[in-house]
């Protein structure tokens, strides 16, 4: 069927608004209609060439929509459920069995290559095959393919064109305080970056009943916004010749946990000396390109001395078919308000909604095909 799609035509290039042939959904496979996508520092990661798959591409990973079509042997959803769609995971790996899907051992095959699991392309342009599946799903579209499960079913009272940014973004930030650190109630929570992963944590450390929220972020207002969403104090880097001094400054001791959404190798330098003794320093932030190869920070002897633990955290650790269910109940009942955080833009304007995003101008696109 030919579909409307953001399609990136090379790296480092721009997103074009063009017609593309989408393949119809194969056994297991879902069609999805979709109403709304969140715009994702990953793929705009993906843009830059950093990952494996090939261009011509789509990208999109936090889609959400309406069921069209569904393929044989699909029991999970029927036509006309409303749904999310999530990262991509085999289902019977070790890891997947054990309800921690995110860390899939083929989480780069089945999300970052650009093909279905068996190496075809679902997308073509012409005689032109086009890389899409990406995160399962290519939803910088009006259609898209995705699998089983990727979809959670969203229900009837919650906004379909946002409900797609829990299934990466969101779920990572709210992930990491609820999941991964599992932050409990007295707690303290440093978050270095004030955009949707960071807020989503903060709005996190608050379900969680955490003490201090501390957000360091440059931008005035995503700083307004922490505070209004629960934070308990900001910072802004930008007025401290010593980061590491300013934290100080609000818990003496240190902080149990810090949380890294920005990347950006100064501030990550900061943990051994913000952490108390056995503190976690949680790390999802892509780095920049020229800083990619970077080391861990503070020496071995520092973390073994003061039993730090370093985490890696992917998709907040998450099982998106219990997770995301657990978020859509926190909104439901005004705890957890991510559409806050969210912008709208057409998605023909999706070169508009980067270039705002990085501004500082808005904090959660979501497109509208």
């Amino acid at each position: 069927m030919k579909i409307q799609a953001a399609l990136t035509p090379e790296a480092h290039a721009p997103f074009q608004l063009q017609e593309v042939e989408l393949d119809t959904p194969r056994a297991g496979e879902i069609l999805v209609r979709i109403v709304g996508v969140g715009l994702c520092h990953t793929d705009l990661a993906a843009t830059q060439g950093i990952m494996p798959l090939t261009f011509p591409a789509v990208l999109g990973h936090e889609g959400a929509g309406v069921v069209e079509q569904i393929g044989e042997d699909v029991r999970k959803v029927q036509v006309g459920d409303r749904v999310t769609i999530s990262f991509a995971s085999c289902g019977h790996c070790a890891h997947c069995a054990h309800g921690d899907p995110a860390y899939c051992h083929t989480m780069g095959a089945l999300n970052y290559a650009g093909v279905r699991p068996d190496g075809s392309k679902s997308l073509r342009q012409g005689d032109t095959q086009v890389s899409g599946n990406f995160f399962g799903q290519s939803s910088f579209a009006s259609h898209a393919l995705t699998r089983e499960r990727n979809v959670v079913k969203v229900p009837d009272d919650v906004p379909l064109e946002i409900a797609g940014t829990l299934g990466c973004g969101i779920q990572t930030g709210a992930g990491a305080v609820m999941r991964s650190f599992a932050c409990p109630a007295g707690s303290s929570l440093l978050v270095t970056g004030g955009g949707a992963v960071g807020l989503s944590a903060v709005m996190a450390a608050v379900v969680q009943g955490c003490r201090t929220i501390l957000v360091v972020e440059p931008n005035a207002a995503r700083r307004e916004m922490a505070l209004s969403l629960g934070a308990t104090h900001v910072i802004d880097p930008a007025a401290h010749t010593d980061l590491a001094a300013a934290v100080r400054a609000i818990e003496a001791d240190g902080v149990d946990f810090m949380l890294d959404t920005s990347g950006q190798p100064a501030v990550i330098a900061i943990a051994p000396q913000v952490l108390i003794p056995k503190g976690t320093f949680g790390f999802v932030g892509i780095p920049p390109l020229h800083a990619v190869g970077m080391s861990l920070p503070g020496t071995l002897i520092e973390a073994m001395g003061k039993g730090f633990t370093y985490r890696g955290i992917i998709e907040g650790d998450s099982d998106p078919d219990v997770f995301i269910p657990q978020l859509i109940d926190l909104f439901r009942q005004g705890r957890f308000p991510f559409d806050r955080l969210i912008t709208t833009y057409p998605l023909a304007d999706i070169n508009r909604a980067v270039a705002e995003q990085h501004q500082g101008l808005c904090i959660k696109p979501v497109l509208l095909p």
